[in-house]
C-alpha cells in the first residue's frame, strides 16, 4: 500500500485543527483562567490556584466541549462553509467527515467522565452545556434571534459556571457580564450580514435576512448605545485608576468609531468592524490580566 506524504498528513491535521476550531478554544481557555483567577477568584493565592485540581479539571472539560462544539457545528454548516469559508473547508476535506464525528463522539465522552469523576453537579452541568452546543447547531441556529442569543449565551456558559463556583456576585461582575454579552452579541449580527446571501441560501433565518441589513445595522448601532451606556457605569463604579477602566474609557471611542463606519459608506466598512470588536473583546482579555497582575501582586 503506497504510503501518504507528509504534506497530505499535516494537511489532515490542519484540517481537524480547523474543525475544531482549536484557535478559538485557546483564547476562550486564556479568557478563562484570565477571568477565573483575577476576577471570580478574589480570596485564592496563586499557589492555591495552581493546586487546585478540580478549577483545573473544570477548565479541562470546558477546553473539551468547546472542541467538541466547533467540530458539530462545522458538520452541520458545512455547506454554506464551503460558499463563506472555502479556503477553510478545502483544507477541511483532506479528513473525511465521519473522522469528526469520531473525534467528537470522543471528545465528549472524555469530557463527561471527567466531569462525572470531578462530582455530580458538574457532571450535569457540562451534560447540558454539551446538549445545548449540539441542539443549537442541530436547530437554534436558524431560528430568527433564538440563534443569536443562543450562541452568545452558550459562549459565556463556562464564564458564568466560574462565577458561580466562586460565588463571585457584584455589581462590577454584572456590569462586566452584560459589556461582554452586548459585544458578543453584536459580533454575532455583524456576522450574519457579511453570510447573509449564503445564509439566505441554506435557511437560515437571521436579522439581516429577515428585516433587511439597513436594519440590521440601526440593530447593531442600538447595542452600540446600550455598551456605551453599560461602559459609562462601569466608569463611574469604579473610577480610572487602574488598567481595566481605562479599557472601558478607550473602549468609548472605538464604540463610536465603530458606529460611524457602521453608518458610513466606507468600503467593506462591517468587515472592518467585525474585526475591531473581534479585537478590543481580546484586548479586554490582556487588559484584565495586566489589571489583575497590579493589583494581586
Amino acid at each position: 500500500m503506497k504510503k501518504k506524504p507528509i504534506f497530505y498528513r499535516i494537511s489532515q491535521l490542519v484540517g481537524f485543527l480547523l474543525g475544531a476550531r482549536i484557535f478559538v478554544a485557546v483564547l476562550l481557555t486564556f479568557a478563562l483562567y484570565v477571568s477565573t483567577f483575577f476576577l471570580f477568584n478574589q480570596e485564592e493565592s496563586l499557589r492555591d490556584f495552581v493546586f487546585d485540581f478540580k478549577v483545573h479539571g473544570i477548565i479541562f472539560c470546558t477546553v473539551l466541549s468547546i472542541l467538541a462544539g466547533g467540530i458539530i457545528n462545522q458538520f452541520y454548516d458545512r455547506e454554506k462553509d464551503q460558499l463563506t469559508k472555502p479556503f477553510r473547508t478545502k483544507i477541511q476535506n483532506f479528513l473525511k467527515q465521519k473522522y469528526f464525528l469520531y473525534a467528537y463522539l470522543i471528545l465528549v465522552a472524555i469530557s463527561l467522565t471527567t466531569a462525572f469523576l470531578i462530582s455530580q453537579r458538574v457532571f450535569y452541568f457540562f451534560l447540558i452545556y454539551q446538549f445545548f452546543m449540539w441542539f443549537y447547531s442541530h436547530k437554534l441556529s436558524k431560528i430568527l434571534i433564538l440563534n443569536n442569543i443562543t450562541f452568545v449565551s452558550l459562549t459565556l456558559y463556562p464564564f458564568f459556571g466560574m462565577m458561580v463556583y466562586y460565588h463571585t456576585f457584584s455589581g462590577k461582575v454584572f456590569l462586566m457580564a452584560v459589556f461582554l454579552f452586548v459585544m458578543l452579541l453584536m459580533i454575532d449580527i455583524v456576522k450574519d450580514i457579511l453570510t447573509k446571501n449564503a445564509d439566505k441560501i441554506f435557511a437560515y433565518t437571521t436579522i439581516p435576512n429577515t428585516f433587511g441589513t439597513h436594519n440590521a445595522v440601526n440593530v447593531v448601532v442600538a447595542l452600540s448605545v446600550l455598551l456605551f451606556t453599560v461602559s459609562m457605569l462601569i466608569i463611574n463604579n469604579t473610577g480610572i485608576h487602574s488598567i481595566l477602566p481605562l479599557y472601558f474609557a478607550a473602549g468609548l471611542f472605538v464604540i463610536i468609531l465603530s458606529v460611524y463606519l457602521l453608518l458610513s459608506s466606507v468600503k467593506k466598512s462591517n468587515f472592518i468592524v467585525l474585526n475591531i470588536f473581534r479585537i478590543w473583546v481580546f484586548v479586554g482579555i490582556i487588559a484584565m490580566l495586566l489589571d489583575g497582575i497590579i493589583e494581586r501582586f
